[in-house]
């Protein structure tokens, strides 16, 4: 009974939902989703934090409790300093209190350190304060895409070396742009800030799409073996590859999914703030992203790009051809079925050879062979 479950029946292609057919309507909900992401990073912009943009960083002991965060942050909003919406308090283990705020000026700087020494109940001397300038912001911002662009061409020289196919490093790698772009995009519609738990977020959603689109690719690769001299198209061997990976697919988001979005609630609604929130947004994001791009994104862009080639072109057309002579021979056999029965039921009721010939079925020489010879009987049986 286990062979006849669902996945099994995806995998044999019992049953196969036709993805590559549908592609253009995959095409057209990526390209809405890609044009939202944008806008939303045009218009609203991104939310970069301090290591990015600049900004002062204070740190002081603190017994670490529940409302530790909250105390701090009142204090220092209580100062009403301008431009003060960047704001992010988070704690260090059990004993350190972090606070990080825009560039500051000398005097603006003397209260904030004031303020959380307050709440600590400690010298302002034991307050510490570290400034980070907005160029060192932009080093770390332009070595970040250095190594992002880095990255994408040493995985498509890999992909291209694995499968011996170019066509399918370009597929993947635009995968790998639309999860970029819709991550991104999801952190400039909610206003999360990048910060460095942010990257890596980024960098570990890559490579988990990455794997996603290897498993399908080499289910693909295992289908298309031979092609030329099976009676399947790219598109429809590729199809076959996305359903039965398809479950594979499903089973290993969910369960990769599941503690992200725990993840991405404690850090958005118990804690409020710090690495976790943005570390959560941008796996959980991404994860889901990349599950969509490998099996509506990557695999019909692949089949599209080999079914332009003229190898594949002239293979589907000897199918049609074939195909077409299938049904010649199927439209011949139907018309000629009624006389061949009409002959049989002649014969088997021994109709006159005269009235079997004129129906034009058959010539009455080879009636004549069909009829019904007499039983010669013997001399003696005559003589009874």
């Amino acid at each position: 009974m286990a062979h006849n479950g669902f996945a099994h029946r995806l995998y044999t292609g019992e049953i196969s939902y036709d993805f590559i057919g549908k592609r253009k309507i995959w095409y057209l909900a990526t390209a809405v989703v890609l044009s939202v992401s944008i806008l939303a990073i045009l218009v609203r912009g991104l939310n970069f934090g301090i290591e990015f943009s600049g900004g002062a960083d204070f740190q002081a002991p603190i017994p670490v409790a529940s409302d530790t965060v909250d105390k701090v942050t009142n204090a220092v909003q209580a100062l009403d300093l301008p431009d003060n919406d960047e704001l992010t308090v988070t704690t260090i283990g059990d004993g350190t209190v972090r606070v990080q705020t825009r560039a500051l000026s000398t005097d603006e700087v003397a209260q904030v350190k004031q303020a959380i020494a307050d709440v600590a109940g400690t010298s302002i001397d034991e307050v510490g304060y570290s400034l980070i300038g907005a160029s060192w912001g932009q080093q770390i911002t332009q070595q970040a895409i250095i190594a992002l662009a880095v990255f994408l061409g040493l995985v498509m020289l890999l992909i291209w070396g694995y499968f011996r196919d170019f066509k399918m490093s370009v597929a993947a790698i635009l995968a790998l742009l639309h999860d970029l772009v819709v991550t991104v995009g999801v952190y400039a519609i909610v206003g999360f800030s990048i910060t460095p738990a942010t990257m890596i977020g980024v960098l570990t959603i890559l490579g988990y799409s990455l794997y996603d689109t290897v498993v399908v690719f080499d289910k693909i690769r295992e289908n298309v073996a031979d092609l030329e001299h099976s009676r399947h198209t790219y598109s429809q061997q590729a199809n076959l590859a996305v359903n039965q990976v398809l479950i594979r697919s499903l089973n290993t988001t969910i369960i990769g999914v599941l503690p992200v979005a725990a993840l991405l609630v404690t850090g958005a609604f118990v804690l409020g703030t710090g690495p976790l929130k943005d570390l959560g947004l941008a796996l959980f994001v991404g994860m889901i992203a990349g599950a969509y791009s490998s099996i509506f994104i990557a695999s019909p862009l692949l089949a599209d790009m080999r079914e332009a080639e003229p190898a594949m072109k002239e293979h589907r057309a000897r199918l049609e051809r074939r195909a077409a002579r299938n049904r010649d021979r199927h439209v011949d056999e139907v018309a000629t079925e009624p006389a061949t029965r009409s002959v049989t039921v002649a014969l088997d009721e021994t109709e006159p050879v005269a009235d079997v010939a004129t129906l034009g079925l058959v010539s009455a020489d080879a009636v004549k062979d069909q009829r019904v010879q007499p039983v010669r009987q013997s001399r003696s049986n005559r003589k009874k």
